[in-house]
């Protein structure tokens, strides 16, 4: 335990006797995240069968010493979980087994976050601030934001920092210079197979993408596809989903939503806007190009989009509003937050 003179944060980690928190949970209390002076509170949560597991996450934790981490509370209980909750990383949802069909998928998760929906409503804080990891990410964020309306819409976000991770590691190796040359590439849309990897606004060593990368067919095909396809090709390849580097990912995404982007940069995030300039139906988590600080955030507006990428955009919005029907059922009007829900 340190005294740095901050308010401690109460973090919970939802999913937290899986593989994702394993490989999140120290960069949590190291002080990786939320910065090297700032103490916190986890709250770890996950179903009863594996609270043996989660205990021995929890004796991991006090061997660490991490001087940051002032109490660790390990529970199946989400009002346990959800009280005086500051930031919460959904990780936890029902795995697509073989065989399963996408609605199948959809329902079982729909009521996994209709359930923690509900809780957070009565429990958490309305400022509280929640990224949604579990696939299906876009339509479980949707869910879980639509039964807790005392909490503004815009705390709500999903992650697609993975994804725009992975496209700017690709154009790195492709154009042989160091990862951080490659700047604005931009996820649009859903954390699926549809999402479209935008390198129209993208820059490699400040030149545009298209001029470093001259190959436009690798870049109109191979490029998106090894991003679309990425978990798939890790899952083949280690026969697990991704960990490491989904877990690296929701660290960067909250780390920029609290401590900003970089001047003239911008970074990708799931989110559900009322008011876009791009036209997107308003009732979704789609992913966006945006810039943050001190956990706010703000869309770059005014990017065009050539006919291209119009094609891949519509695409990807129409996988998910299909995805909203197969959740909840009926073609809903959110409730975006006002005074009658505080």
């Amino acid at each position: 335990m340190v005294s740095t003179g901050k308010a401690p944060l109460t973090v919970c980690i939802t999913g937290a006797a899986g593989q994702i928190a394993y490989s999140l949970i120290p960069l949590v209390c190291s002080g990786d995240m939320l910065g090297l002076d700032q103490p916190v509170h986890l709250k770890l949560l996950d179903i009863e069968p594996v609270m043996p597991v989660l205990k021995g996450t929890c004796m991991e934790l006090q061997d660490c010493a991490y001087p940051l981490l002032l109490s660790v509370t390990p529970t199946s209980d989400y009002k346990v979980a959800f009280t005086d909750m500051d930031i919460g990383i959904f990780l936890g949802g029902f795995p697509r087994k073989a065989g399963m069909e996408r609605k199948e998928l959809m329902s079982k998760n729909c009521g996994i976050f209709k359930g923690q929906g509900e809780v957070l409503n009565q429990v958490a804080k309305p400022t509280a601030k929640i990224l949604v990891v579990a696939n299906p990410a876009n339509s479980n964020c949707l869910t879980l934001s639509h039964y807790a309306p005392k909490i503004p819409k815009e705390n709500f976000s999903c992650l697609t920092r993975l994804d725009h991770n992975r496209a700017l590691t690709q154009l790195a190796e492709k154009s042989k210079v160091k990862l951080s040359e490659v700047k604005n590439v931009i996820i649009w849309g859903n954390h699926s197979s549809t999402q479209y990897p935008d390198i129209t606004h993208g820059t490699i060593s400040g030149k545009p993408i298209n001029t470093v990368v001259t190959d436009t067919k690798y870049l109109q095909e191979e490029f998106i596809t090894t991003v679309q396809k990425r978990g798939a090709a890790i899952i083949e390849a280690r026969k697990n989903s991704s960990a490491v580097s989904a877990a690296k990912a929701a660290r960067d995404h909250i780390h920029t939503w609290m401590f900003g982007t970089a001047e003239g940069e911008w970074v990708s995030m799931g989110v559900i806007v009322e008011n876009n300039t791009y036209g997107i139906d308003k009732n979704l988590c789609f992913s966006y190009p945006v810039k943050c600080k001190d956990f706010k955030y703000e869309i770059v507006p005014g990017l065009a989009w050539d006919e291209f990428s119009k094609k891949k955009i519509e695409a990807t919005q129409k996988e998910l509003q299909e995805e909203r029907m197969e959740a909840l059922g009926i073609q809903i009007t959110l409730y975006f937050y006002s005074d009658e829900y505080a």
